[in-house]
């Protein structure tokens, strides 16, 4: 093996720090803490067929993602980190399945490597802190991908439905965006390899039932919640076929924006956005991309011992059809990261079997450089914007620390394996600073957390508690474990009883103010809208200027 067990080792478990960490963050607003909540209602109304968003029926996502995180809660109680336990578990699946795909395609010597890319993969520590479907989406499609390919070279009908049962879940997760992506890659695979006779086969009628069947409990769902309610009206339309949506709709109403804002025009935003995030390999994935495709065109698409193409024209041809879709954003992009982290091992590997060790140790050094200076930004940052947290973070920074200057001035490492350890090392670095330092401190300009935290320290009846209709405060019904209730700032008067609480905003709380509504307990919070960053907020000095009011308030 290329790297040593001590080495594989230590980096799994520096990496399963960082995601533990990434556990115990609050959710994020908004769609992190919507999705709890939306799953935190399931869990507390036993209703699993049905989804709402709020008091409103829910017609976007499948139910695959919040029936694991009401599992879950009924498993351990409602937390942050249960509700991101199916993330995590996915993603851990998806780095097995991964490194088994690309030990499948490039031999027992690159063992490890390929799970070590894909979990170091900035997108992916990001997907397990602020979960959303794509994490489970994610190692779902790495178990359908790896297994489709076992059985299209073994014939073995155990791989089949095992990989039918992955893009299921993936299906039942995030809908045809799944089966879209998987069909794409194993064609170019087909294609490539010519396996046409592992496709018509019995054994694939055999698969595609087991498929239905697997998809039946989602189907079956939106049937009962849309199909047997024609009276429903969602978005000013009646008669609405939850089962047609999933199956069509969803989809194809994203690729058009029907019923989505057109949000990007640009072409080529999923291929920059691919330069951070997958970091730190996008050049390598790029370079290894274009590296395939010009082997397969001067060999004329010849079949090669030792080569494969899905994970290059495969993911090109993704990500050109995807490209055209008139609503975008970043985490679509991953479902393909496993499978271009088997690129990325596919590349440097063929460097090493070939004997380029001058370039490799070119990577190996623009690597480490990069990311040392990269390492140095995000800590200056972290430290500059925000007081330390605890010294237990500074203690946890200098281990990482130490322990990568000791192997950098060890003896000589080969190139392929100085690049990896250095890349992974300082991509544990710099998460483990974020989500120890940066991130902790940053939520506490959430102010939904900082409401809830005031709601468990005076032990607030959640049944006495309402939200201003409108506000996005998910966090806040999610820590009070109740779907809260709404109330429109011209029924406050009325609707809110003495000794009731409210949270709203500031423009809300001078209205009623203004309309004699006297409040005998205040609680002014800081609140800032996190998940879009500017340099003004998080520099010290400057971020009074950003930050806006909101209040816990009760009568």
């Amino acid at each position: 093996m290329i790297l040593s067990k001590k080495e594989i080792y230590l980096l799994y478990v520096f990496l399963l720090l960082v995601y533990v960490c990434g556990l115990f963050i609050p959710v994020m607003e908004n769609d992190s803490a919507q999705h709890a909540t939306m799953a935190m209602r399931m869990y507390l109304e036993n209703d699993f067929l049905n989804i709402y968003k709020g008091t409103n029926d829910y017609l976007d996502k499948p139910h695959m993602h919040f029936w694991l995180a009401a599992l879950s809660f009924k498993v351990f109680g409602i937390h942050a980190w249960s509700y991101k336990l199916p993330a995590l578990i996915f993603t851990f699946i998806g780095a097995f399945c991964t490194n088994k795909l690309a030990v499948h395609f490039y031999g027992k010597k690159i063992n490890h490597i390929a799970s070590l890319v894909f979990l170091s993969v900035q997108a992916v520590i990001l997907a397990n802190h602020d979960v959303r479907t794509d994490a489970v989406l994610t190692g779902a499609i790495a178990l359908a991908i790896y297994n489709f390919v076992k059985y299209l070279d073994t014939s073995k009908i155990q791989n089949l439905i095992i990989g039918f049962l992955g893009l299921a879940i993936g299906f039942s997760s995030k809908g045809q965006l799944a089966v879209f992506i998987c069909g794409v890659l194993l064609f170019v695979h087909v294609l490539y390899t010519n396996r046409w006779k592992q496709v018509f086969s019995w054994k694939v009628l055999v698969g595609l039932v087991a498929y239905v069947f697997f998809i039946s409990p989602v189907l079956y769902a939106y049937y009962v919640q849309f199909d047997l309610h024609p009276e429903k009206v969602f978005n000013g339309y009646s008669n609405i076929s939850g089962v047609k949506f999933i199956l069509w709709d969803q989809s194809f109403n994203r690729l058009t924006a029907t019923g989505f804002k057109n949000n990007s025009p640009d072409y080529f935003f999923f291929f920059h956005t691919i330069l951070w995030a997958f970091l730190p390999w996008p050049i390598l994935m790029y370079v290894g991309m274009f590296s395939n495709l010009k082997k397969a065109i001067v060999t004329r698409f010849k079949k090669i011992e030792g080569f494969e193409l899905m994970s290059s024209l495969g993911v090109l041809l993704v990500l050109l059809v995807i490209s055209t879709s008139k609503f975008k954003l970043p985490h679509y992009l991953n479902s393909l990261f496993s499978v271009m982290a088997v690129l990325v091992v596919g590349y440097l590997w063929s460097l090493h079997k070939n004997k380029k060790f001058k370039l490799l140790n070119r990577w190996a050094n623009f690597q480490i450089g990069l990311f040392l200076f990269l390492g140095v930004f995000v800590l200056g940052l972290s430290f500059w914007a925000f007081p330390l947290s605890s010294w237990m973070v500074v203690l946890g920074i200098i281990i990482i620390l130490v322990l990568l200057l000791i192997f950098w001035f060890q003896e000589k490492a080969l190139p392929f394996r100085k690049l990896i350890v250095s890349s992974v090392g300082l991509m544990v670095l710099i998460n483990f600073t974020l989500n120890t330092q940066f991130y902790p401190n940053l939520l506490q300009y959430q102010s939904g957390i900082v409401a809830s935290n005031i709601i468990k320290e005076n032990n607030i009846d959640a049944n006495k508690l309402y939200l201003r209709e409108g506000i996005e405060a998910w966090s806040v019904s999610f820590c009070a474990h109740k779907n809260l209730k709404r109330v429109a700032v011209t029924n406050m008067f009325t609707q809110v009883k003495k000794g009731e609480w409210v949270y709203l905003e500031e423009a809300s709380f001078l209205e009623t103010k203004k309309a004699g509504i006297q409040w005998s307990t205040v609680y002014p919070l800081e609140h800032y809208r996190i998940t879009r960053l500017k340099l003004k907020f998080l520099n010290p000095k400057s971020r009074p200027e950003t930050l806006r009011k909101r209040y816990l308030v009760q009568r």
